[in-house]
């Protein structure tokens, strides 16, 4: 009896992809439907600074490489640490690396380490100014962006011009074509910001030529928040 009931499940599974296949072949193809898109954008001065600050040290003994960055690293934490203000001025550590150099008979000639600190927040003043007391470690790199709120709002207004664009060029691509109306078949939305770039710098202070505990220059640049409406609408 088994022998007779799988050919038979088999066949009725067939039958039923033939059929879903079928149907597929037969379903009347989307008549007077245009895909189109439209973009919102608004330009907004950067509210969040990220200062890092490195130190490299070199020797023949990794350990004592790395007991060196250490204590540079843990004399920058304190006096960071002094400065700190949640939401205006975090300090967090950054990378910690350590590696051997070879020489040309492939043995170790010598350790390279480096350690990291990143100061970031919204007071441009104070994280400059703290930047500027670290005595141990030099400024590397300064980078502006947007705090996740001003991004919010700004992509909230972006969108909606976005959007009155969609809709406008679409009532018009609809009004060409004879039509008196549409309504949405298909609608994605995606956004993105430019203007987050990091700004290297140079390692040594002195070569700035500015006092130890001067202050870092720092000036906010402008970010663009675009976003982008595409999809398609059935002509009506």
């Amino acid at each position: 009896m088994h022998a007779f009931v799988r050919p038979l499940v088999l066949a009725a599974l067939m039958a039923g992809v033939g059929s879903l296949h079928a149907q597929a072949l037969n379903a009347p193809v989307p008549q007077n439907v245009a895909q189109l898109s439209a973009s919102g954008s608004v330009e907004v001065v950067q509210d969040l600074l990220a200062i890092t600050l490195s130190a490299t040290r070199e020797g023949a003994d990794a350990t004592v490489v790395q007991t060196q960055l250490k204590t540079a690293l843990d004399a920058a934490l304190a006096e960071a640490r002094k400065q700190a203000v949640p939401g205006q001025l975090d300090v967090r550590t950054g990378s910690f690396s350590l590696y051997p150099r070879y020489s040309r008979e492939g043995k170790i000639s010598n350790w390279v380490g480096s350690a990291e600190l990143v100061l970031e927040g919204r007071d441009f003043s104070r994280i400059s100014a703290t930047a500027g007391r670290i005595q141990t470690m030099a400024v590397s790199q300064t980078q502006f962006s947007l705090s996740r709120e001003q991004r919010e709002r700004v992509e909230g207004e972006a969108q909606a011009q976005a959007i009155t664009r969609f809709k406008a060029r679409a009532g018009e691509i609809a009004r060409g074509f004879g039509f008196t109306g549409f309504s949405l078949r298909e609608v994605a939305v995606n956004s993105n910001d430019q203007g987050a770039f990091p700004r290297p710098r140079m390692m040594a202070m002195e070569a700035k030529g500015m006092a130890a505990d001067a202050p870092v220059p720092v000036e906010a640049g402008r970010s663009t928040v675009q976003v982008t409406v595409s999809g398609s609408i059935q002509m009506r």
